[in-house]
């Protein structure tokens, strides 16, 4: 697609025998954060490892920052990104801020700027209290942000994050959550991968489920559960005497409950009002209940979970 930052298409990746990724297409926009999402051996992994050129696709094409992800131009793309790992690859015996002045070397910042902006990104990352402390010091959650700063030092142009808050607790979760929803109000472009339905829910502008290696869905996080395989719920309790038989749509007791599933609830709800008032039924605790993120991701992917490479 024209003008956008990332393109995949037909992205294929062969492991011997094994099919990791099989023909991904998708694209990220400037500006936008896309959620790739999917359980452990889906292949988003290997798709972020092929996109960010660590591993070579088996088939398929490539774009990033408008440039063809090649050997040739795999170090030029590297030197545009900022990519966080799932592994935690920071250098265990340095300080915070020997970490981040040793990773600007890495881009040929010179010192006075790369000064200013390991200042910067320690603000940013909260860290301001421990960056005399060397990285065996720090929690979980600092060790993220660290890493998250870290990233930023290039000033990237597409920010790549690989299951950003995995083993986190909820809190040090939602601090890496606010400073990458900092990082969308201020423009940056960024791909996350997740299997939390919450953190695709909160950060991302669109979302596309990764599931056996190839895509099988894609939109907003609100307009992906309205699959119609992915029916709306409309549950009510009838009055003593009233069978759901007698109802003018297929019904099925739950809990306790009738529940009505459909893929046109204004119709159905329509319809079923329409009856109650005729027949004079009143339908007492009724409610709607809209297929959620997790809801649809759970249907399409399944609850299995195999080993990603």
């Amino acid at each position: 697609m024209p003008g956008s930052v990332v393109e995949c298409r037909a992205l294929t990746k062969r492991y011997g025998e094994r099919l990791a990724v099989d023909g991904v297409s998708f694209h990220v926009d400037a500006g936008e954060c896309l959620g790739l999402l999917g359980p452990n051996g889906a292949g988003k992994t290997t798709t972020i490892r092929m996109l960010t050129g660590f591993a070579l696709p088996s088939a398929g094409t490539v774009r990033v920052l408008g440039l063809p992800q090649v050997p040739a131009t795999a170090s030029v793309i590297k030197a545009r990104l900022g990519v966080v790992s799932q592994e935690d690859s920071l250098d265990p015996d340095l300080s915070v801020e020997k970490n981040l002045l040793v990773y600007a070397s890495y881009f040929g910042i010179r010192r006075a700027e790369a000064s200013r902006r390991v200042d910067e990104l320690i603000r940013f990352a909260e860290l301001g209290d421990h960056r005399t402390d060397t990285i065996k010091q720090l929690s979980g959650g600092m060790r993220r942000r660290l890493m998250l700063a870290r990233a930023l030092l290039n000033e990237p142009e597409l920010l790549v994050l690989d299951e950003p808050t995995t083993g986190l607790d909820p809190q040090a979760r939602r601090l890496v959550w606010e400073r990458i929803r900092r990082l969308k109000r201020g423009g940056t472009t960024i791909l996350l991968t997740t299997h939390y339905m919450e953190e695709a829910q909160r950060l991302a502008d669109r979302v596309a489920v990764i599931a056996h290696g190839h895509i099988v869905a894609e939109g907003t996080p609100d307009t992906i559960g309205g699959r119609a395989d992915a029916a709306v719920r409309i549950r009510f309790v009838l009055p003593a005497g009233v069978a759901p038989e007698q109802l003018p749509m297929p019904a099925a007791m739950a809990n306790g409950r009738v529940e009505v599933r459909t893929e046109d609830e204004v119709r159905v709800l329509h319809q079923l009002t329409g009856w109650a008032l005729d027949a004079g039924v009143p339908l007492e605790q009724l409610t709607v209940e809209r297929p959620s993120l997790e809801d649809v991701y759970l249907d399409l992917t399944g609850s299995g979970e195999d080993h990603e490479q």
